[in-house]
């Protein structure tokens, strides 16, 4: 639901619900903080699910929203409040991790201090005595303190191989929730934040190295009506179908992402003006080329197209501006009869 909700929210539909999320909200005095105006948005968009229906239980029971009430509901059903505490509860464990080990090394560093003392007091004792029922005592209380420092040391390297061992399982639990917070989850695409990232450093590479540099813009035909007609968990598979075909075209060097509702991106980098033409025209003829099927009935859903267009760097240009002309060429092609591409005008023109 969370992801229909954000194709929802990108067309006409989400201004009426934006504007019944604050009417109810202020005839319920709720206050409309940003954590409550995301809740209620679910709230109202989704009748039927669990956090609708826990909105529901406790304006029932009459519970106050308290900042705590609200900052509980989103922990526990929006997805990115459960990524930040999944984040943070993974940045706690590591800490406390850290933290034992360097307890277990400061014990073995007293260790081998005393053991250092040890050894200072038996060279003395050693050069001093003469008969050979102290040599032995001497000798005795090295072998003592030697056997202490080696279990001390054996404990030590076993709770460093375990320390390592979780570190190393909490890096690779923190890499996943870094994924899955940069990570479209109803296409597996890269999301808007990861795009805005990759874009800035594609930009300012591209600007260091002298490098080329093109952005392109593809957006689904009439996505709007076919929804509409549809459904929108139909237009969910035809949403994971395209992103299936942007994401092996746009696979590394190059960056595909789900830009937003029905829009897609893609960064190419180091790239001649023919290869992302070339690119583009491949992903237009492949979606355009396959009729389309509802899964749960096999009904013949026709053909989806999609339209393009690409803007190519000019040096010193900013990422703003060469999101501005893409935007501007996928217009021409919407404009020009849509399933097309276009390339944008050359900075000096367009301006």
């Amino acid at each position: 639901m969370y992801h229909e909700l954000e194709i929802r929210l990108r067309g006409p539909e989400g201004f009426g619900l934006a504007r019944r999320a604050i009417e109810d909200m202020e005839k319920r005095g709720i206050w409309p903080t940003s954590v409550n105006f995301e809740l209620w948005m679910h709230f109202l968009a989704d009748t039927d699910g669990a956090l609708a229906r826990e909105i529901a239980r406790l304006l029932a029971a009459g519970t106050a929203f308290t900042d705590q009430v609200s900052e509980d509901l989103a922990a526990t059903y929006l997805p990115k409040a459960r990524l930040n505490d999944q984040i943070r509860d993974t940045g706690d464990q590591l800490s406390r991790e850290l933290a034992s080990v360097s307890a277990a090394i400061d014990s073995a560093k007293q260790s081998s201090k005393a053991y250092g003392l040890t050894l200072a007091s038996a060279s003395q004792s050693l050069a001093a005595e003469k008969d050979v029922a102290s040599l032995e005592a001497t000798v005795q209380t090295l072998a003592g303190a030697t056997k202490r420092v080696q279990l001390e040391n054996q404990s030590l390297e076993k709770r460093l191989s375990e320390s390592s061992s979780e570190v190393a399982r909490l890096r690779e639990h923190l890499e996943l929730v870094r994924r899955e917070a940069t990570t479209d989850g109803l296409t597996n695409l890269a999301n808007r934040k990861a795009f805005d990232e990759a874009l800035e450093q594609a930009r300012n590479e591209a600007e260091a190295n002298r490098g080329t540099l093109s952005l392109a813009l593809i957006d689904i035909d009439h996505f709007k009506s076919f929804n509409d007609t549809w459904g929108h968990q139909t237009g969910d598979q035809v949403l994971r179908y395209v992103a299936s075909v942007i994401g092996r075209v746009g696979a590394t060097p190059r960056f595909a992402a789900r830009y937003g509702g029905e829009e897609f991106a893609i960064i190419c980098p180091g790239e001649a003006q023919v290869a992302v033409t070339a690119a583009l025209e491949e992903i237009r003829l492949e979606i355009g080329s396959r009729v389309l099927k509802r899964r749960s009935t096999n009904e013949d859903l026709g053909n989806i197209t999609v339209s393009a267009g690409f803007a190519v760097r000019h040096p010193g240009e900013s990422a703003h501006s060469l999101m501005e002309r893409a935007d501007a060429a996928l217009y021409a092609s919407k404009h020009g009869g849509r399933n097309r591409v276009s390339m944008a005008e050359p900075l000096s023109d367009a301006a």
